[in-house]
């Protein structure tokens, strides 16, 4: 139980994937400018990671050795197109938003990276659990960071005017690089209210 626990647990704070393990960072920088695109990708990233996670623990102990890491990318590929699919049937507009960005979830380092941490050595209920939570972990960064440039940027949320009238609009908060900025910070908070993920050197 324990160990499940801090399967949940961990990613969403101490081990997040993109503000402690530093992955995932290009689809971050790219799909942040407003919420919608933002809170799809992390729905998407979310799902496929946990149920390729789901996927890949059950058949651990069946899948050779020699083509375990083209079975993992088979399994991630197909539920990226699955994700895709669905994207374009209820939510075009979104998808098109996203543009290639959908596809290289099948190259997101969180993904491989959990199946290659945890998903090859544990049990499929902690599994599923491991992927769901670091998902989740990412989406909350970029659903900060994309709140943070679309309320300052364009004055809207989820497309919802906000600020009030005479606000002028900062171009710069929209631009990719102030992702990486708006990253920066939240690692710069999250090291200085928990000092033990401070790296002693």
């Amino acid at each position: 139980m324990a160990d499940l626990k801090k399967a949940i647990v961990d990613p969403l704070w101490d081990q997040n994937p993109l503000t402690i393990q530093i992955l995932g960072i290009c689809s971050a920088l790219a799909v942040t400018g407003k919420c919608m695109p933002a809170a799809t990708m992390a729905a998407g990233v979310t799902l496929v990671t946990a149920f390729a996670n789901l996927i890949i623990s059950s058949g651990r102990n069946w899948i050779p050795p020699k083509v375990k890491i083209i079975i993992q990318l088979v399994v991630v590929a197909v539920l990226v197109i699955i994700a895709d699919q669905i994207l374009k049937a209820f939510v075009y507009d979104v998808s098109l938003t996203l543009s290639v960005f959908v596809g290289l979830i099948i190259t997101n380092c969180i993904v491989l990276g959990r199946i290659a941490a945890f998903a090859v050595a544990n049990p499929p209920v902690p599994s599923f659990f491991d992927g769901m939570s670091n998902g989740l972990g990412y989406g909350l960064v970029l659903m900060s960071v994309a709140s943070f440039r679309e309320i300052f940027g364009s004055g809207t949320w989820f497309g919802i005017k906000v600020m009030p009238e005479g606000y002028v609009l900062n171009g710069m908060v929209v631009l990719p690089s102030a992702a990486f900025f708006c990253i920066g910070a939240l690692v710069w908070i999250q090291k200085s209210l928990t000092p033990k993920l401070v790296e002693k050197g």
